[in-house]
């Protein structure tokens, strides 16, 4: 948005057309015409308000516009007026242990947000300026999270991009919830939580969650949930890289944590199909490609970004899913064969990957312990099948003690999860890097080859 837009008066119109969520205001002159992203004001037949996004231009200075609210009972020949501003939304250290929804109002009941300082939620990435001399040969800092297989695999270094992805009820969001209890728990940095288009239910549990855990003061929220129109939904998850912009121009770490982002991806095509373009093959909007990498293109710097994906169907191949990908650092794939084994968090190591699994980022140690387990894993797939036809007498004896291995691998990959103390009936734990790796080497050195394997499942450190 350019500051000549900024400084526009504000310009009047009317309401031509409504379809759903998209609404079409004719101006008297093409002087008139608000720009791309400059928001619209008018008001329903019951006075309620109702903020529209310009998202293309018509012929005869009709300007087509994406509801931020609902648009019931907007009436045709209603008067809109052009801002003469994108959206802003206010940011400050106030906004800690506050929710706002896709323009910046609070919805939490505790009062309105006043007398801080604005930001545009819309930004010319290639305007963002990053100090590359300090990027350069700096070390790369790895993030302890507690969780075991996450430490031990996905190792999560500062200012990266990791994706928790599966179908639906494989876990996602109580990972995310998990991840979030445990970092910032542990960690001095500052929080941003972006609900996209997830259940309101989630929600709702997530903030009584943080209050419980005592660090609600440590996180901002940002909610666009499932009975929103596509406009909010899509709009959300910049308000949360807002928030997070922000909280890194004041020197802090900061976490950003999405949940979920297929469903802005979804919301994007639900706008598409509305605006009228013809959707791919697949049935994606033809901007697919570009919308999302726009959205991680300004996920710099030194926001640490958690991302869970949706995967419709458990189709890993789905464009949306793919289009994620490509962005991520780590990827950590949730199976619900494990799901149905009831090995949470359900994680499949060989159909996940994590760039930062590096000897130059983590120890040798942990490389090598990381690169073992995975052979024995990968063996022991091999091996199940053949168990399954044959019984597991007919295997040789190294090929058997393999296979228990693998078996006790599994279960200590497991861990109790503070966020679902009320399902499983046990504490949760946070097991430090150091105590995962020991662990994982008594078990690969045979030291646990006379114990029952269902006692390494769901518990912490290797006692």
């Amino acid at each position: 948005m350019s500051e000549q837009a900024t400084e526009r008066k504000e310009r009047k119109g009317k309401v031509v057309a409504v379809q759903g969520p998209v609404v079409d205001v004719k101006f008297n002159s093409i002087e008139d015409m608000p720009d791309l992203h400059e928001t619209v004001k008018s008001r329903s037949f019951d006075k309620r308000d109702i903020v529209l996004l310009v998202a293309e231009h018509l012929e005869g200075n009709i300007a087509r516009c994406v509801a931020l609210s609902s648009t019931s009972n907007l009436q045709r020949n209603a008067v809109a007026a052009a801002s003469g501003a994108t959206v802003t939304i206010p940011v400050g250290d106030e906004l800690f242990g506050r929710i706002i929804n896709v323009m910046g109002d609070p919805i939490d009941g505790k009062g309105p947000i006043t007398g801080l300082k604005r930001m545009p939620i819309h930004r010319d990435v290639s305007r963002v300026a990053v100090n590359v001399d300090g990027l350069k040969g700096a070390k790369a800092e790895v993030l302890e999270t507690g969780i075991k297989i996450i430490d031990l695999l996905f190792p999560v270094v500062r200012g990266s991009k990791t994706g928790v992805i599966g179908g639906a009820g494989c876990g996602k969001t109580v990972l995310i919830m998990e991840l979030i209890h445990n970092i910032v728990d542990a960690h001095e940095g500052a929080c941003v939580f972006a609900g996209i288009g997830e259940r309101i239910r989630e929600g709702n549990e997530l903030y009584f969650e943080f209050g419980q855990a005592g660090i609600l003061n440590k996180i901002m929220m940002a909610f666009g949930q499932m009975d929103e129109p596509p406009g909010a939904r899509f709009n959300v998850i910049l308000t949360g890289i807002t928030l997070a912009e922000y909280l890194q121009s004041t020197g802090k770490e900061v976490l950003l944590f999405m949940d979920n982002v297929f469903r802005f991806v979804q919301a994007g095509a639900e706008i598409s199909t509305l605006l009228g373009r013809t959707p791919s093959e697949t049935g994606y909007q033809p901007t697919l490609s570009s919308e999302v990498g726009a959205v991680h293109e300004r996920i710099k710097g030194s926001i640490s970004a958690f991302e869970a994906v949706y995967v419709p169907a458990d189709d890993l191949t789905d464009p949306a899913v793919v289009a994620i990908f490509s962005y991520l650092d780590a990827v950590m794939v949730l199976s619900r064969e494990r799901t149905q084994l009831g090995l949470y968090p359900a994680i499949d190591p060989l159909a996940s990957s994590c760039s930062n699994l590096d000897a130059n980022v983590v120890s040798r140690r942990h490389f090598d312990l990381s690169q073992e387990l995975l052979r024995i894993l990968t063996k022991y797939d091999e091996l199940r099948r053949i168990v399954a036809v044959i019984g597991i007498d007919e295997l040789s004896k190294a090929d058997r003690t393999i296979h228990e291995r693998a078996r006790k691998l599994q279960n200590f990959m497991t861990q109790p999860m503070f966020v679902a103390e009320a399902y499983i009936g046990k504490k949760g734990q946070y097991v430090k890097k150091e105590e995962t790796l020991d662990g994982v080497e008594k078990i690969i050195d045979g030291k646990t080859d006379n114990w029952p394997e269902e006692e390494l499942y769901m518990i912490g450190k290797l006692e």
